[in-house]
């Protein structure tokens, strides 16, 4: 075993919105599934080809189960597009020390973003580390 993160979830309180923010701000693709069981509604979603996990997407409980995160990152080719698409797209850019995007040693540019439903998320635009 690896220990490595093979799916994602997000909750959200409005699904459409969230559905439209990530599509439009990250260029996914979230499309309805089939389930079986609990009658819970549920989207998978397409990160694109190569390195990287898919996820889903569901409405937020209103109980025990209702979160606000898990913390993830994106790679991004352009962090600064990025950014601004995000804005551009009713979410927030959190800025550490004053700044949008900070670099990190040994890494590339990073920032952490919030979506429309609050939940937060970070973005890396690799410089010196590159995916295996």
């Amino acid at each position: 075993m690896s220990n490595r993160p093979i799916h994602f979830e997000i909750q959200a309180d409005d699904v459409d919105r969230a559905k439209k923010f990530y599509e439009d701000a990250l260029g996914w693709t979230i499309e309805k599934a089939q389930m079986s069981g609990d009658g819970m509604d549920y989207w998978m979603i397409m990160t694109g080809e190569g390195p990287g996990i898919n996820g889903g997407l569901y409405n937020r409980a209103d109980n025990e189960r209702k979160f606000q995160s898990f913390d993830c990152t994106i790679l991004v080719d352009d962090i600064d597009s990025v950014i601004a698409a995000i804005k551009a797209n009713g979410g927030e850019i959190q800025p550490w020390e004053g700044k949008e995007k900070w670099e990190m040693k040994g890494l590339g540019w990073f920032s952490r973003a919030q979506d429309t439903e609050g939940n937060v998320f970070g973005l890396l635009q690799a410089t010196e580390w590159k995916p295996g």
